[in-house]
């Protein structure tokens, strides 16, 4: 390797990019037809609907800390990823067997469960694999291919849709396929550090062991926190597109739009924030986002909401791997999964937060009070990132 040249990135990170890919094309081909098959097929209500999404999303959060814990706790990451993996795996044929409310709670659950329980030790894995110099690289291809995946499994299940006249079952069916090679692709592609992270002996989650996170891991996690509460619900980007007259057949696609400009922008801008301060790119990527928002916000065109939507996909590439190559960078190497656990616990709260007080806004003040909260939040996470930059630069 020649001087100031940067190491490759090692091959179980791309296996790794594969494996989420593969996932979330199993996943997003389900659930991107699940509240239509609950409600037309199975005759079951909106409410319940909403109701089980709602509890599986926060059963998700909630054991994404707790598995990251335990993998410091284990000293072992990959045991608990292909837990995760194989339990979201096993779950997917219950979705074309389900008939009634009961088995398709348990397969919805235990989708969940399984992403909660891989979600942090994968990405301290990730830490634990890449060196310092290109974990900002590593991690934006890692999510630039998951995205991939969230692209390409609506895009395939609508597909099918139309060839296999709305078969629903079947479709779940073949979603089985890509999950099961995501496991095997994990189980067999993915190697752990031979140097073995250090087992922890303090419980989990003590007070003891979160003091043990340093307070630069604490402001990242709190600037995290205001990028989310910034952004809301990607769900808002689906109701503009309604209010601007996109017909209903088409407002799907806003979303496969936005993770496609996101899946092309996530490695490139990895790559670069192994280049330049992380912290000038975030507060770049900030600026886009208050563009996407102000674009949102004033437009009364389709090609306004494109432009939104557009700057909307960039943005989160420009931060979301950057994020977690900062959580990676504060965090101790024997208490990753705990960061990662508690950062994905942080970020979860606050979208949820995020998207109470955006639909209370759209409800009483309308749709670009909404966005024009989105800006000022914005703002201040601009100026957070400035302080915290100052103080580290």
């Amino acid at each position: 390797m020649k001087l100031n040249e940067k190491p490759a990135i090692p091959k179980s990170i791309w296996t790794l990019g594969f494996v989420s890919l593969l996932m979330d094309i199993s996943s997003e081909m389900i659930h991107s037809l699940l509240p239509v098959f609950m409600v037309g097929s199975l005759g079951m209500s909106v409410m319940l609907v909403g109701l089980l999404d709602g509890i599986a999303e926060a059963t998700t959060l909630i054991v994404k800390i707790f598995s990251g814990a335990l993998s410091d706790r284990l000293g072992k990451r990959k045991i608990l990823a292909t837990l995760g993996y194989g339990l979201s795996a096993l779950s997917k044929p219950l979705f074309a067997l389900a008939t009634n409310f009961p088995i398709l709670a348990v397969a919805r659950m235990g989708d969940r469960i399984g992403k909660g329980i891989r979600g942090a030790p994968r990405d301290a894995l990730i830490a634990d694999i890449t060196p310092p110099e290109i974990r900002g690289a590593a991690f934006g291809l890692r999510q630039s291919l998951d995205t991939i995946g969230a692209v390409g499994g609506p895009l395939i299940a609508t597909g099918l849709m139309i060839l296999w006249a709305n078969d629903f079952r079947s479709i779940f069916w073949i979603a089985v396929i890509p999950a099961l090679a995501s496991l095997l692709l994990l189980m067999f592609g993915v190697q752990e550090p031979r140097t073995k992270i250090k087992k922890t002996t303090a419980f989990p989650l003590s007070r003891a062991q979160l003091n043990l996170l340093p307070r630069s891991y604490w402001t990242i996690v709190s600037i995290g926190g205001l990028f989310t509460l910034a952004r809301f619900s990607e769900a808002f980007l689906l109701l503009r597109a309604q209010q601007l007259n996109v017909s209903m057949s088409l407002v799907p696609l806003i979303m496969v739009a936005m993770n496609a400009v996101y899946a092309l922008t996530a490695y490139p801008f990895g790559k670069l924030s192994d280049r330049v301060s992380p912290y000038t790119l975030l507060q770049y990527g900030l600026l886009v986002l208050i563009a996407a928002d102000l674009c949102l916000a004033s437009t009364n065109s389709l090609l306004g909401l494109a432009c939104g939507i557009i700057l909307w996909g960039i943005h989160m590439g420009m931060t979301q791997g950057l994020l977690s190559s900062l959580i990676s960078q504060f965090a101790p190497t024997d208490l990753r999964g705990t960061a990662f656990g508690m950062f994905n616990l942080v970020s979860g709260i606050c979208l949820l937060l995020a998207s109470f007080i955006a639909g209370a806004l759209w409800e009483t003040l309308g749709a670009q009070a909404t966005f024009w909260a989105g800006v000022a939040i914005a703002i201040i996470s601009l100026v957070a990132v400035g302080i915290f930059a100052r103080k580290h630069k």
